[in-house]
């Protein structure tokens, strides 16, 4: 029987995702070390729950690249509960293997361990899924703040310097630089973007290599085996656990947090409840999307919104959602006339002109992929770079789908080269749309509304044109005006962004930066310190709620942020333990 209508293109995309990889499910039940079930005893699905279990001095909401070190610090002196909406990522081939990486993104049925939405200004993005957050679906980048972020953020630099570390020694590596990176960062050095600072974690003017979280075999270590470190007598880990709100008591002068609601993987309510020993708290981790949301349909927000949707305010604040940032992305095709090894993120240029410059290569190249998928900046995890963000559509996405089966693979060997704006200006905001919390909300980034971000996109596209005009680059790519023609021709259809024509007028490099404008999922805010949370991230005005997450950052830290999400979340999970014991917390 034929399958016709939307549901083929749901049928056909869920066909080639199996007939891709179903061999990286054999890969992983053969190559894997143990059963996760063994290593990780106090996972259990949410179903598993009892009302009647005991309080717990910690519910944190979201097991993600915060949840999961606050959840293992917090572990080893008191009764914590974690609640993760997605399940794990141990068995997954989409998370566990570099190769897959595009396909968690391309994937959107229910249980995929990216959730994709459409922001109000048109860009395709995903929200993470998972139990480990966005390290199970990131490029895997590993980079460390710049020292002045620390200090601006009031940090204890000493405490930093440590946790850090506690990250770094269980899931991060040094990459092995793959042919396309080296040549990135040839060209970089050769275009001024220097001194070259070798391989580091540190954010220092100039190019590095940084760290990854994927070893040497391709095989991706996120935030989730940071739980390991836990205290597995201490912790219980719920997956599938969906929060539908944080319960409040409302009798006293404050409201004070008292429990968590959540839907398990059945849809059977349960209510998990705080100890009202002294100290005990909620701690919300569910991402800067997921944290301001989940606060809004707690009834913490902003009151004509709340009761636009029969929510019971139970604080009025009219900044929580407010001041969220997406750092745009505009990237570059290059052809090779040769196939390239695949590589995400390795080789980083940090300019001083307001923008990162970094790299991708080898997705998309192979025969499957004219079936399957092709890449970090592809049309089927949803970018569409090369049509305007408001025409950007699912059906046009099919179409293109449909139409690159036409096109020769070989039009696909090569890379991309990105540039990132540091330190975004825009900004925008996050709404309710429903009171189902499985539902995205309204969310708007307000890309390039700030004159300087343009600006800045401006700068970064004529430095990439430097970097692909480079003789370091001219040579690996090893094109001559013939083939590069020939492979310019194929790539008419390949919805691929290439050297714009005019790069000396400024006017057609804005537009080009407004139509190929996609992100590299770095968007933080909505819950922001001073606004929303105080300086020890406790929500203001209310009792024993605090949100420790990237949606508490007014600037995303570093090149890229997973390192200081996981580093926050270990720090402030000592600070918290230090405070409630003192010398006894023994950290």
């Amino acid at each position: 029987m034929a399958v016709v209508g939307p549901l083929s293109v749901i049928f056909n995309l869920l066909l080639s995702l199996l007939v891709c990889h179903l061999h990286f499910t054999i890969l992983i039940q053969a190559g894997g070390e143990g059963r996760w079930e063994d290593k990780y005893p106090f996972i259990r699905e949410a179903s598993t729950f009892s009302s009647f279990s005991d309080s717990y001095d910690y519910i944190i909401v979201g097991g993600g690249t915060a949840g999961c070190p606050l959840a293992a610090t917090l572990s080893t002196k008191f009764r914590v509960l974690l609640v993760e909406r997605g399940g794990v990522p141990f068995t997954n081939p989409n998370v566990s293997f570099m190769q897959n990486f595009h396909i968690s993104l391309a994937d959107t049925s229910s249980t995929s361990a990216s959730q994709f939405f459409v922001s109000t200004d048109g860009v395709f993005n995903s929200r993470a899924r998972i139990l480990g957050g966005a390290t199970c679906i990131n490029a895997g980048f590993y980079t460390r703040a710049a020292p002045s972020y620390i200090e601006k953020a009031g940090w204890d630099s000493k405490l930093v310097n440590e946790s850090y570390p506690w990250v770094e020694k269980q899931i991060v590596q040094r990459p092995n630089l793959a042919p396309w990176q080296e040549a990135v960062r040839e060209s970089l050095l050769e275009i001024g973007i220097s001194p070259f600072n070798g391989f580091t974690y540190d954010h220092i003017y100039g190019t590095k290599v940084g760290g990854t979280i994927f070893d040497h075999y391709g095989r991706r270590h996120s935030a989730a085996e940071l739980l390991a470190s836990a205290n597995p007598n201490k912790l219980d880990v719920l997956v599938h656990a969906t929060v539908q709100k944080i319960d409040f008591d409302t009798s006293g002068k404050k409201p004070r947090a008292v429990g968590v609601i959540f839907k398990d993987e059945n849809g059977k309510e349960h209510k998990a409840f705080l100890s009202t020993r002294k100290g005990s708290e909620i701690i919300v981790s569910s991402g800067a999307i997921g944290s301001p949301h989940i606060l809004m349909l707690s009834g913490i927000g902003p009151k004509a919104e709340l009761e636009k949707l029969n929510i019971t305010v139970v604080l009025d604040n009219k900044f929580v959602g407010q001041g969220m940032s997406d750092n745009p992305l505009n990237t570059i095709f290059i052809p090779t006339n040769r196939p390239v090894e695949q590589s995400l993120i390795q080789t980083v240029g940090i300019t001083k002109k307001g923008v990162y410059i970094e790299a991708s290569s080898g997705f998309g190249q192979s025969g499957d992929s004219i079936s399957c998928h092709h890449g970090v900046a592809s049309a089927e995890i949803g970018q569409l770079s090369t049509i305007p963000p408001k025409q950007r559509t699912v059906e046009a996405i099919e179409a293109y789908r449909r139409s690159k089966k036409n096109i020769p693979h070989e039009a696909f060997m090569g890379g991309f080269i990105l540039e990132k704006i540091a330190l975004p200006l825009s900004r925008g905001n996050i709404s309710l749309v429903t009171t189902n919390p499985d539902d995205n909300p309204s969310i708007t980034f307000n890309y390039f509304s700030h004159p300087r971000d343009l600006k800045r996109c401006v700068d970064g596209i004529r430095i990439v044109e430097k970097i692909a005009k480079s003789k370091h680059f001219t040579n690996f790519t090893q094109c001559n005006k013939e083939t590069l023609d020939k492979l310019l021709n194929m790539s008419v259809q390949a919805n691929v962004n290439l050297i714009p024509k005019h790069t000396h007028n400024t006017e057609s490099l804005e537009q080009f930066c407004k139509d190929t404008v996609i992100t590299i999922w770095h968007y933080h805010g909505g819950c922001l310190v001073g606004k929303v949370i105080a300086p020890d991230h406790k929500v203001l005005g209310v009792h024993r709620l605090r949100v420790i997450d990237g949606s508490t950052f007014k600037e995303s830290p570093g090149t890229n942020p997973q390192a200081t999400v996981m580093m926050m979340a270990r720090y402030m999970g000592v600070k918290i333990l230090r405070e409630r014991l003192g010398k006894a917390a023994g950290l």
